[in-house]
């Protein structure tokens, strides 16, 4: 590398190595555009490979074959209880994480994306200063930011830094505390929650709001929320934190549920109350780049900024913050920078809370479509009359389509059940493809198969479901 005052150049710069940065440098450079991609890591893949998306999933696996293994006993299989080597899960997620970065590497070097290491300031709208082991400057003649997002903090003045740990130190896993508090009731801390609960620790789940997991029907939410109650040692919504503070070889924490006070002491506290936007730091000021008041980056239909040389993807550049939508949004940027007339116009992103039983949905909610007073038509099949779910052992699932009344088409999709986050794809293409109910119910699905509970869904907003009676 260059060091010094010279100044390099690149045709595109991209700023951010995960799932949507690195999906966008090989989309460009497979359109013969010359890539310089820029990542504070050396390994790509960013939060979702290294210390999200995939460690999490790779202990929920664990955590769920365990859960299988108590839960056999009465199919006539019993199991001693687990040894948990804490040691060896730790090496066996790492495994994983190292692998799925090494290819996205290795992906990098066969495209011959140039890939360096550090940490990028914009000079301007031309101009980046990049901080590493070395530094450098490089004139740009498009960049796009994919710095992702961060968790959120509570004040120091409520939680001190040293009282608790962020979702990336919960699954470094250092060892299996006896207690775990877990405040805020979203997917990532019922998630982690769930592989502690299972490892062998009592979880407890603070939630600010009403319920846990806001955001999908409360059908939906009602078999994990059963499950969660036998799992967890306690989950208390509407409460208000008040203070934590370090006691002895714990934490200590104030908090009331009305007018019922609650002091309670934890081995650990998990924070996890939501993400922000990583925009600040990068010298954007010095750009056209223009920020909304929760520090996204705006961006137009083709991930452009006010900027018309920068574009912005993935969770800097907005809701929905996750990785499946910062990819899609790579691609549109990158084929936009290309010359491509593209837009990212998805009718439908799904959603997945992996626990177990898994909460998946796209498209309109029926909260959502009751509250913008849309005719609707809702089909609900239990997966209590699901041979397969049954023959598993799973039939507390629930699927269930909100389909226009008039035309059929199909508004959303709600699924909860065993691999949720696998059968919904299926509805997100049926949205994709403007389809209606009749489209589903009429296309023949494997038996047995939970796949088959969308054709039956579907049936019910048709009023022709063959496995349950409306009498």
């Amino acid at each position: 590398m260059v060091v010094g005052e010279l100044t390099e150049e690149a045709q595109l710069l991209v700023i951010g190595g995960g799932p949507g940065g690195y999906v966008a440098a090989f989309r460009a450079a497979d359109l013969g555009i010359q890539v310089t991609l820029v990542d504070e890591n050396t390994m790509l893949g960013g939060v979702c490979l290294r210390v999200g998306c995939i460690p999490s999933k790779a202990l929920l696996h664990v955590a769920h074959v365990i859960e299988n293994a108590v839960e056999a006993e009465p199919f006539g299989v019993r199991f001693d209880p687990p040894a948990i080597d804490v040691a060896r899960l730790r090496g066996w997620k790492q495994a994983v994480v190292e692998r799925l970065c090494g290819g996205i590497n290795t992906l990098a070097a066969k495209r011959k994306v140039r890939v360096i290491k550090g940490r990028v300031f914009f000079e301007d709208s031309r101009t980046v200063r990049i901080e590493g082991p070395e530094t450098t400057r490089l004139k740009f003649k498009n960049a796009v930011v994919a710095t992702g997002s961060r968790a959120k903090r509570l004040p120091e003045s409520l939680v001190p830094a040293d009282c608790c740990i962020d979702s990336t130190a919960a699954l470094d896993l250092e060892n299996v505390p006896t207690s775990l508090l877990v405040i805020g009731g979203g997917y990532i801390g019922l998630e982690l929650g769930q592989v502690y609960a299972a490892l062998g620790t009592r979880v407890s789940v603070l939630e600010v709001l009403p319920r846990i997991l806001t955001g999908c029907d409360d059908d939906l939410l009602r078999p994990l929320a059963a499950r969660l109650k036998k799992q967890f040692a306690a989950i208390y919504t509407n409460a208000k934190l008040e203070s934590a503070q370090r006691t002895g070889g714990g934490v200590e924490v104030a908090f009331s549920v009305g007018d019922e006070k609650h002091r309670l002491k934890f081995d650990r506290v998990l924070v996890s109350v939501g993400r922000q936007p990583n925009s600040d730091g990068l010298g954007l000021e010095n750009t056209k780049v223009v920020l909304d008041a929760r520090g996204f980056i705006e961006v137009n239909a083709a991930r452009r900024t006010a900027d018309k040389r920068i574009y912005a993807i993935g969770d800097v550049a907005g809701e929905p913050l996750l990785a499946h939508k910062a990819s899609r949004e790579g691609i549109v940027a990158a084929e936009a920078i290309a010359g491509h007339s593209t837009v990212f116009d998805p009718r439908a992103i799904p959603a997945v809370v992996y626990t177990s039983p898994e909460v998946a949905w796209c498209g309109l909610t029926e909260t959502q479509a009751r509250e913008q007073a849309l005719n609707i038509k809702v089909g609900k099949f239990p997966w209590g009359a699901s041979g397969r779910a049954i023959a598993m052992g799973r039939p507390e699932g629930l699927t269930k389509i909100i389909a226009d009344a008039s035309s059929q088409r199909v508004l959303g999709v709600g699924i909860v059940g065993e691999r949720a986050g696998d059968l919904i794809a299926e509805a997100v293409l049926a949205m994709e493809m403007g389809a209606t109910a009749e489209d589903l119910a009429l296309t023949i699905h494997p038996h047995p198969a939970t796949s088959e509970t969308l054709m039956e869904a579907a049936e019910n907003v048709l009023g022709s479901a063959i496995h349950i009676f409306k009498g």
